[in-house]
């Protein structure tokens, strides 16, 4: 990846990540950028080598998204790792990750509760459609109603179940039950027709790990 690509990329991230979240980025064999926070610093440096047993590791080596806790023996600090493989016309190309200082709390319940109008309500995972960026909030779409939650879009990946639940876009996370038909958009990209006819972009960057996960 040359400089242009990591500054696209960060760019991105900034506005997608928790704050105190530190970030690394690899091709397939070395670091070649790295911010830390002022939660944690790992100390890496562009250059150094992966080293076996990071959730960087992890990622490159099975091809998927790795959210791992990392014991300090690895790189002598202890942090939780989430990290996603970049994979570009089915060639692995390097690694995003996103180190915290410990695991996000997940939620006790199987529902989020959302605002509309003046009032709350919970809504069962299982109803959810998909959720929808809406600048620092997120929009919940259900079979039955349109919700506001206060936590972004990011914030709410980490603590939904990824067995029904993918990052298809930087502004959409999917329920794969209500997936009605996934066609083919453009180059590497699809349009997914949800099941009450709305349309979900799924982006170049999540492509290869979308078909990865639905096994197409």
């Amino acid at each position: 990846m040359d400089q242009h690509t990591i500054s696209s990329i960060m760019e991105v991230i900034q506005d997608l990540v928790p704050k105190d979240t530190s970030i690394a980025i690899t091709n397939e064999k070395q670091y070649i950028y790295y911010q830390p926070s002022k939660q944690i610093d790992l100390k890496i440096k562009p250059g150094d080598r992966i080293r076996e047993g990071t959730a960087t590791y992890q990622a490159l080596t099975v091809q998927k998204k790795i959210s791992d806790y990392i014991d300090k023996n690895v790189l002598g600090i202890s942090y939780f790792g989430i990290s996603f493989p970049i994979i570009d016309e089915g060639h692995l190309k390097g690694c995003i990750t996103a180190i915290l200082p410990k695991k996000p709390a997940t939620f006790s319940t199987n529902f989020l509760t959302v605002k509309t109008n003046d009032r709350w309500l919970p809504v069962p995972f299982s109803q959810i459609m998909y959720l929808e960026a809406q600048s620092r909030k997120t929009n919940v779409h259900s079979d039955t109603l349109i919700g506001a939650h206060k936590y972004n879009l990011t914030e709410l990946e980490f603590y939904l179940p990824d067995d029904i639940f993918i990052r298809c876009h930087r502004s959409y996370i999917i329920n794969i039950n209500f997936i009605a038909e996934i066609h083919p958009d453009s180059h590497s990209t699809f349009l997914l027709i949800m099941k009450d006819g709305s349309k979900i972009p799924v982006s170049q960057t999540y492509a290869s790990q979308f078909r990865k996960i639905l096994c197409f």
